[in-house]
């Protein structure tokens, strides 16, 4: 499936700022039904319907939030063409995204309600303002965790306010809408800023939860992959985790849990008396004919030859 041209575009452009995402929604998934711009909080109101297209969601240049207004959907997500990760979302949920990269989504609607959502966009200045009030004494570029249909009283009713000044009044009150603003920047930095490690740091996973991940999938060779529990030990949604993995290794959750089983049945292969049937089990695969076609895939040899080599 062609991408639209703007998106052919995204790879030289980097960041848009956040006028431009319309551009990059194509009419057959949206329908937007208003906006309000602003230096310091801008936002965008939207009508979705289902697509299975792989829309590219290009990074913007201020924090996004996204707030389900009303109806449901179920929406799936991936970066760098990773596995995709699935969210339920209603009312209420929302999405906080300071990502430096374009990421794919699709959704499809629960039936034939509106799935309206509410898009705010808060400046760097007014993020920075916030920071400097909440982390007294501390200088430097503050950085916000990704969130995935998260719920938080607080978030939606501000976002809530914005949404009902921007639908309800044609002439929304700018005064209004930055104290609003200020106010939820307050609140994101309080309970949603990344202490990772700074900007460069927070780019990946933190050390500590890499290494705790391959030493939770090194414990379960021998049972099914799951993205979700290795996300859940690391106290993450499948989605962020599976990207910051990524960044770490080079490699998706996946595709390093299988490159773990391959260096487990080569040790075994040479190191032990078991047979390659028992071998299979021991990485995971019930099916022998299964694992000597990974195996092979792995490392040009079938397991057989491999230990005859």
């Amino acid at each position: 499936m062609q991408p639209p041209k703007s998106v052919k575009r995204l790879g030289q452009q980097g960041r848009i700022p956040a006028h431009k995402m319309p551009e990059y929604l194509p009419p057959a998934a949206h329908q937007a039904v208003g906006q309000r711009l602003d230096s310091e909080v801008q936002i965008q109101l939207y009508r979705h319907r289902s697509t299975t297209q792989d829309l590219i969601i290009p990074a913007v240049a201020e924090p996004l939030l996204v707030l389900v207004v009303s109806g449901g959907a179920r929406v799936e997500e991936r970066t760098g063409g990773e596995e995709w990760t699935a969210h339920g979302v209603t009312a209420d949920d929302f999405f906080l995204t300071m990502s430096p990269e374009p990421y794919e989504m699709r959704w499809r609607t629960d039936g034939d309600a509106v799935f309206e959502v509410v898009h705010v966009y808060l400046s760097q200045r007014l993020l920075g303002l916030a920071a400097r009030e909440v982390l007294v004494g501390q200088a430097g570029a503050i950085r916000l965790r990704d969130v995935s249909g998260a719920r938080d009283a607080q978030v939606s009713q501000l976002m809530r306010c914005l949404y009902q000044e921007v639908i309800n009044d044609r002439d929304a009150s700018p005064l209004y809408l930055h104290g609003i603003g200020q106010a939820l920047a307050v609140h994101l930095v309080r309970h949603y800023r990344d202490d990772s490690g700074g900007l460069k740091q927070a780019n990946a996973l933190p050390a500590y939860k890499l290494h705790g991940a391959i030493e939770y999938m090194g414990a379960r060779l021998d049972r099914n992959f799951s993205l979700s529990s290795l996300a859940m030990a690391a106290g993450m949604s499948d989605f962020h985790f599976s990207r910051l993995f990524r960044r770490a290794t080079g490699w998706s959750p996946s595709q390093y849990f299988i490159q773990m089983r391959m260096r487990k049945a080569r040790q075994l292969l040479l190191e032990s008396t078991l047979s390659i049937v028992d071998i299979a089990l021991e990485v995971g695969y019930g099916s022998p004919s299964h694992f000597a076609q990974v195996f092979r895939r792995h490392t040009g040899a079938t397991p057989r030859e491999y230990r005859q080599q």
